[in-house]
């Protein structure tokens, strides 16, 4: 939305002119979402607290846990304002991508919403039965998928490629949708599996959508892309500031929810969030790359399926409980152990990631 005004001020005014770099706008895109959070932070939380819209813990699982009874949730509503209103502000409104984005965060988001709200204001403990909320997921991944495809103007924008290997680069054709949707769908669900202790969640999710950000401008650079031999996609640039709102509206969440949390995101954080990595991974072709950053998000993932299936088929758990952040704590780790070690192997992952901008 500043984009035009300050176009049309440098007209008049040259200096306003700077304000078309997408690094100066994407680190106050970054600082606007943080300066929201810090200061909504505070009345948000108070609010939930009034309305006693607060956190049930299972009993079945760590007893550290049952001190956390109550304490608000939903605050993941917080995150999702920051980001818009940010990205509104500081991106071009006129980039197909931005809105794409925005708008399939915001349908996920809404998603989680209906989930919490059943749990916490209508004391339903099944929330949105399991079966609604992936039909409602897949509607809306499967949407955005479709429009990626449809819209796009290039073959590179559906082309399946391989980090490290510059020449392999494969034609998806329809099957692009397929894949689109799994990517969305997946990271989505994997980051809210992850969201189960303080600040776990957020901080692995504002790593990696600042590598993100990475991608995200060189995709948009057809000289950057050429030199580091990635798919050029024209206007993937303007991600940058969306992405930006994230790491700024997460730093500002997790400000809240660093341990002992004052408040917990829930699911119309962790849905939406989740969904936001996955649609940007795909619009700048990095699927893989998003694997290999988001792996605490896909071991998390991988725990509750293996679970589940050991249980099924031989009625023996694999872990002690799962997800499996759960696991350690079970085994004695302290909960900000727990965090800060998985934060740790997330940074070396999303280094991992970047590095293979280099190795092709």
């Amino acid at each position: 939305m500043l984009v035009w005004l300050f176009q049309w001020l440098s007209q008049y005014v040259q200096a306003f002119g700077v304000f078309q770099y997408l690094t100066l706008r994407g680190i106050l895109g970054v600082l606007t979402a943080l300066l929201i959070g810090l200061w909504v932070g505070p009345w948000m939380i108070g609010k939930l607290r009034f309305y006693q819209i607060g956190q049930s813990v299972r009993t079945d699982g760590p007893q550290s846990h049952l001190s956390k009874a109550g304490t608000p949730t939903m605050g993941g509503a917080l995150i999702l304002v920051a980001i818009t209103i940010s990205t509104l502000l500081w991106g071009d409104l006129g980039n197909r991508y931005v809105w794409i984005v925005l708008l399939t965060t915001l349908a996920f988001g809404a998603i989680g919403w209906v989930d919490d709200y059943r749990k916490v204001i209508e004391k339903n403990s099944r929330g949105l039965p399991a079966r609604w909320k992936y039909f409602w997921q897949t509607v809306v991944g499967l949407i955005a998928a479709c429009i990626l495809f449809w819209s796009a103007q290039t073959p590179a924008e559906t082309n399946f490629i391989v980090p490290v290997f510059k020449n392999v680069v494969l034609d998806l054709g329809p099957a692009f949708i397929l894949l689109a949707y799994l990517v969305i769908v997946g990271s989505s669900n994997a980051v809210n599996l992850t969201d189960g202790l303080d600040g776990l969640a957020i901080m692995p999710t504002v790593m990696v959508a600042g590598a993100l950000a990475v991608f995200a401008y060189a995709s948009g650079h057809a000289a950057f892309a050429q030199y580091l031999h990635i798919p050029y996609v024209p206007g993937s640039g303007e991600l940058v500031i969306f992405l930006g709102a994230i790491v700024g509206a997460g730093l500002g969440f997790l400000w809240f929810n660093t341990y002992p949390a004052q408040v917990f995101m829930g699911d119309v954080g962790a849905l939406a969030l989740g969904a936001a990595l996955g649609v940007v991974a795909v619009i700048v072709r990095q699927e893989i790359v998003l694997f290999i950053m988001g792996g605490v998000f896909v071991m998390e993932t991988i725990s509750v399926i293996l679970q589940v299936g050991s249980y099924k088929l031989t009625g023996r758990r694999i872990f002690r409980m799962a997800p499996l952040h759960h696991h350690f704590e079970l085994k004695g780790w302290p909960e900000p152990r727990v965090i800060v070690r998985f934060w740790i192997i997330t940074v070396v992952l999303v280094l991992v990631g970047l590095a293979t901008l280099k190795i092709r």
